[in-house]
């Protein structure tokens, strides 16, 4: 199956931590020059958080503005557009030193956050559309693996001997841009979505054509016929707006699962691991110009784990893979933040601190990090996918924003006690997933929305009765008798 993958700029917390004793120095320079005073260490510290935070707050806008971008330029059209959010930036990044402002920087960081909060939500909602159901979750799975990659690329660009250097810094922001060319000159040859060809453009022989081009056979009947089921099945409820959305009742539970999930993958703790790795490996006696290559390592392990996760998640099933995630996670947050506690006193618990955070980002790579973007595909019909997403991704956006701007100053007054509250916030996504959240995988899009109808205590009728959607016995003739609530 031919398929396209968006370079997502998701390894932006690991990028400017890389870079985080160059961009102070360049901040407080700057500001010296300007006031012919050095930056206080407050003042510092939260300039820096602002850094740090205009990226999510960008994502949050660019969730955003996913829901009307989709509708109206199409998956496909929204990804070409959102190339001018990565370009314009790169280029204000890499130009920020010779400008002599850090206010270049700040809002360069806030614009290609719309583009990552663009893409982090539309390439899942593309790639879902564009898949098979028995290879959803594998291909949903892809653009995590990409982030991964993302992050690697950063971690060894990074290497001071590259462009980790007070020299190279800017040049490694500016590559930001470098994917957005690549996808300009690549995804004109892919397809739009054939769900939105044909439920959203009535164009049903467009549709076809890239079905047959996925696919590689003529025969694509059956999956046309489903998205006339689907189709027909929504237009009593039309394209729900968020406000709509939220007052749905039969998306009741959907929406509370997704909106927790994600709340879940960013307050786990995942950027606060790679903010205390280097300290870590420092006290655990790694020689200072090593430690690159240790976070290099950690880099690919995230990578390997990911890769992993492909090829599990049809097997495992998605709900398992979430379990066991965030399972990991909150164990290692414990351990950790023993280990940090005891870490000056006991010679040897250095090494278990890195073995938490090795564990840690084991876990969250399985589970965690890519999952949620593929239920939330998954358990939202055409119509109010695009809702969903704004919803999802403004609360994954919030919540890193949220993270970015605090986490400084909770290190500075918990320290390792931090962890336990991220540990906490895994063991409550844990227990809501295994109470609530169902298994979606082999599972049509009108199969997993009759499976969430008990919870959402509504009725849906096919035919005469609650007769299960058998994705083989569809007869479009049916579906008139769906009741949509």
């Amino acid at each position: 199956m031919r398929i396209y993958i968006h370079f997502c700029a998701d390894a932006d917390f690991c990028h400017v931590l890389l870079l985080l004793q160059f961009m102070q120095h360049f901040y407080n320079v700057t500001f010296t020059e300007r006031h012919a005073t050095p930056m206080g260490e407050n003042q510092l510290t939260l300039l820096w958080s602002l850094s740090v935070s205009m990226y999510p707050l960008g994502g949050f806008f660019g969730s955003l503005m996913v829901a009307p971008l989709v509708n109206k330029l199409g998956r496909k059209g929204t990804l070409l557009f959102n190339n001018i959010f990565s370009i314009v930036p790169a280029l204000m990044m890499g130009f920020s030193e010779l400008a002599k402002s850090y206010e270049i920087i700040i809002v360069a960081r806030f614009i290609v956050g719309i583009c990552a909060g663009l893409s982090s939500n539309v390439v899942p909602m593309y790639l879902g559309e564009l898949s098979p159901k028995n290879l959803r979750g594998a291909i949903g799975i892809v653009p995590q693996l990409f982030i991964t990659i993302g992050i690697l690329s950063a971690q060894i660009l990074g290497i001071r001997n590259i462009l980790g250097n007070s020299s190279g810094w800017t040049l490694l922001l500016g590559v930001t841009g470098i994917p957005a060319l690549i996808e300009l000159l690549l995804l004109p040859f892919f397809p739009e979505s054939p769900r939105y060809t044909l439920i959203q453009r009535g164009d049903e022989m467009t549709a076809k054509k890239a079905l047959q081009s996925l696919r590689g056979r003529e025969d694509v009947t059956e999956e046309l016929s489903e998205m006339h089921l689907e189709d027909r099945s929504e237009r009593a409820e039309g394209r729900l707006s968020v406000l709509s959305l939220l007052s749905q009742r039969s998306l009741r539970w959907q929406l509370v699962s997704i909106i927790l999930m994600n709340m879940g993958q960013q307050l786990s703790g995942v950027n606060a691991i790679y903010y205390y790795a280097d300290s870590i490996y420092a006290t655990a006696g790694v020689a200072q110009n090593d430690i690159q290559y240790v976070t290099v390592g950690t880099g690919a392990v995230n990578v390997f784990m990911t890769v992993a996760a492909v090829f599990i998640v049809e097997a495992s099933g998605r709900r398992l893979l979430l379990l066991i995630g965030f399972g990991i996670c909150c164990g290692a947050c414990i351990l950790l933040t023993v280990a940090l506690d005891f870490q000056k006193s006991v010679t040897w618990m250095p090494y278990i601190s890195i073995t938490c955070v090795i564990i840690y980002i084991t876990g969250h790579a399985i589970g965690p990090s890519p999952i949620p973007y593929v239920v939330t595909t998954e358990m939202f019909r055409y119509s109010a996918r695009p809702a969903a997403f704004m919803v999802a991704g403004s609360v994954h956006w919030l919540s890193n924003f949220t993270v970015g701007l605090l986490f400084p100053f909770m290190e500075k007054g918990l320290g390792p006690y931090s962890f336990v509250i991220f540990s906490f916030i895994c063991l409550a996504t844990m227990v809501y997933i295994w109470l609530v959240v169902p298994e979606t995988k082999s599972k049509t899009f009108l199969e997993i929305f009759q499976m969430f109808a008990k919870r959402n205590r509504v009725e849906i009728k096919l035919g005469d009765g609650n007769a299960p959607l058998k994705e083989n016995k569809e007869n479009l003739q049916d579906v008139e008798k769906v009741t949509a609530f």
